[in-house]
């Protein structure tokens, strides 16, 4: 079986190779090397492309005799997206559907879409497959839009899909000194370097973290199973949801750091409650949490010691500098 994964030097796609690595698939994929880092993957293994999604051109020569397409690469950006609409909503968006359309234009049999929790927005919690979403950001708004074009497409010219809708996944190869996204790895870097963590508005905010080998086996049955096909997926835990006050209390304990937080006001267009059921995939993908929350955060702790405290990079441009930025990005303060 030969597999083709979007974003493979990234954290998801990353740890996607090293599973289907390992059961002898064919793993190729392309990375613009902007959120990922070579030393994710092998390379002596993977055929990786340097290739951008949004090349049209370039995605249909390098998806040739591909099997499956695995689409994780993104600008994963909830909070920045509101200031940077153009820069997110051209990669998520127009980057997906040359993604989609290069598979289409090979015959790919199957296309397996990583989208994101921020397509659900303002609702309800916990957020269900089946409910009317309502996104608030273009972040969510762009990943929604690639799903429902993805769906028309599959309509049209006769492929298999699922839709894939992880949640605030951690584990090893995330990437650690991008000041935009992963609170738990920017936490847990600035820690490391005896510097205050930042958290914005009363940090009451309601997250439910999941860990890569809990979301990897999901996956992979939206990616193998037959008998899963044009189906959504919430992938990640509906228990030990946390406040993000709870969890700066936990990285403190565990590294022994003993300063408090500095806070700032809210990022607009924050979701306050963010939670996911997991009865969809308890059911049908027989989901359950093997690996808790606490041994999760010890497995990023672990990691970034490993790999050292890194200076955060401020890779991608403020398109909208208002007095509505946050300060923590205008003035680079990571």
């Amino acid at each position: 079986m030969k597999i083709f994964i979007t974003g493979i030097a990234g954290f998801l796609g990353a740890n996607l190779a090293d599973y289907y690595l390992k059961k002898n698939f064919t793993v190729s994929g392309c990375d613009n090397l902007v959120g990922g880092t070579l030393d994710n993957i092998d390379q002596n293994k993977v055929k990786f492309f340097k290739a951008d999604c949004e090349n049209l051109e370039e995605m249909s020569k390098i998806m040739r005799d591909v099997d499956i397409l695995v689409h994780a690469a993104a600008y994963p950006h909830e909070g920045l997206s509101s200031f940077s609409p153009y820069l997110i909503c051209k990669s998520n968006y127009i980057g997906s559907i040359s993604v989609f359309t290069a598979a289409i234009q090979n015959n790919v049999k199957r296309i397996v879409f990583c989208s994101s929790m921020a397509r659900y927005g303002d609702v309800q919690t916990p957020f269900y497959e089946e409910q009317k979403v309502n996104p608030v950001d273009p972040y969510g708004v762009s990943k929604l839009a690639a799903e429902n074009t993805l769906k028309i497409l599959a309509k049209t010219h006769k492929f298999e899909y699922n839709i894939a809708v992880p949640h605030n996944i951690i584990g090893p190869k995330q990437k650690y000194d991008d000041p935009y996204r992963n609170v738990v790895s920017i936490m847990t870097n600035l820690i490391l370097q005896k510097r205050r963590p930042i958290i914005y508005g009363d940090g009451e905010q309601t997250r439910n973290f999941s860990d890569i080998d809990d979301c990897i086996y999901c996956l992979d049955k939206l990616i193998t199973n037959k008998d899963i096909v044009s189906e959504t997926f919430n992938i990640g835990p509906d228990e030990e949801s946390i406040t993000i006050n709870e969890l700066y209390k936990i990285l403190c304990n565990k590294l022994q750091y003993n300063e408090p937080a500095e806070y700032v006001n809210d990022r607009p267009n924050e979701v306050k409650h963010a939670i996911c059921s997991s009865d969809k995939a308890r059911k049908h993908l027989n989901y359950q949490t093997s690996v808790n929350l606490s041994d999760s955060i010890d497995k990023v702790i672990d990691y970034i010691k490993k790999k050292g405290p890194k200076k955060f990079e401020y890779n991608y441009e403020l398109e909208i500098n208002t007095k509505l930025t946050p300060d923590t990005w205008k003035k680079k303060v990571f």
